[in-house]
């Protein structure tokens, strides 16, 4: 499987798929288009929507109360991905109707998703998808929602991070016949490479519940470590997949595909983890590029010294809590 981290979409990826499309469609698939060959082959491959999805022709809005162009979700599609999570601190910037709105687009397009609902018997319902003849769940849990109250008091409408609800909820997994279950986090400090004290505390006690095989995180929108523990595994923060935050020397230009191999050994998995330093450029047409792949190009997009930047900084993140996974 492979997961990468948020989509936010920012005005400057609106003018890219704009410039992207023909006869006036917006298309983001040429912006996805660097990670294209590594998700597309994915057993199962993960994208977590961060913001809510305006109707098409919007209005749409930036920050602080996202409303993205629903046409992201055909370009996920069609990049390869199978499910996006959505639980985050903006699931509820467009109130009840933007969550409707978005998982209504999801299922449009042949997306599954969790993390968020559109009644309470779908909130109840556990995610599981069929990857490689293995069924696999799917959780999704956010800190908090920026302040915003539960839509119309409807509580149930979006998960926070409790270790107890979340292995309730893996063991319902379980007793529904998944035999993988995958925890997805939106959690860290904004923009800190660095893991905060919920981070500290909850990963490792979800990872050896017996009923967790992986979980994966984003928020922070710049990378942050993975850990291995016990041959299960942590991706702490996947940095973003898509944003513009306009500061392409920094780190939040900077991203994560994670890929783990899980293969099964007697009555449990053993898991291969592995990760490719991805980067987004700020000159239009935004782009995300495979860092690895881009370097060897003989005219890359980004300049060398950028691109070493980022391959740089990420493997050090990547490995800063005494983890190897292996670079794709």
């Amino acid at each position: 499987m492979v997961a990468t981290g948020d989509v936010l979409l920012h005005e400057r990826l609106w003018i890219t798929a704009k410039g992207d499309g023909t006869n006036g469609r917006w298309d983001f698939a040429p912006l996805l288009s660097g990670v294209k060959p590594l998700v597309q082959w994915a057993g199962l491959a993960i994208a977590h929507l961060e913001t809510p999805l305006a109707k098409p022709g919007g209005p749409y809005r930036g920050y602080p109360l996202f409303q993205g162009p629903p046409q992201i979700a055909t370009a996920l599609k069609r990049t390869g991905y199978d499910l996006c999570t959505t639980a985050s601190n903006h699931s509820f910037d467009g109130g009840a109707a933007g969550v409707d709105r978005t998982l209504d687009t999801l299922d449009k397009v042949g997306l599954a998703h969790a993390g968020t609902a559109r009644t309470r018997a779908e909130a109840e319902r556990i995610t599981i998808v069929e990857a490689g003849g293995v069924k696999v769940a799917s959780l999704s849990f956010t800190f908090g929602f920026n302040g915003l109250p539960y839509p119309n008091g409807q509580t149930w409408r979006a998960a926070t991070i409790s270790t107890k609800t979340i292995k309730r909820r893996a063991q319902e997994a379980r007793d529904l016949g998944a035999e993988l279950v995958i925890v997805s986090c939106h959690w860290g400090t904004e923009y800190s490479s660095r893991l905060n004290d919920q981070q500290r505390a909850v990963g490792p006690e979800l990872l050896a519940d017996s009923n967790i095989d992986l979980v994966v995180g984003h928020h922070a929108h710049v990378v942050q470590p993975m850990q291995e523990l016990d041959g299960k595994w942590i991706a702490y923060g996947l940095g973003n997949l898509v944003a513009a935050h306009r500061e392409p020397e920094s780190r939040k230009a900077e991203g994560l595909l994670a890929r783990f191999t899980m293969t099964r050994r007697g009555a449990g998995w053993t898991t291969e983890a592995e990760y490719a330093p991805l980067l987004m450029t700020d000159v239009l047409p935004v782009r995300v590029l495979d860092v690895r792949r881009e370097l060897a190009k003989a005219d890359p997009v980004a300049t060398r010294s950028r691109l070493e930047l980022a391959w740089r900084r990420t493997s050090e993140t990547v490995t800063a809590l005494g983890a190897a996974p292996k670079m794709l």
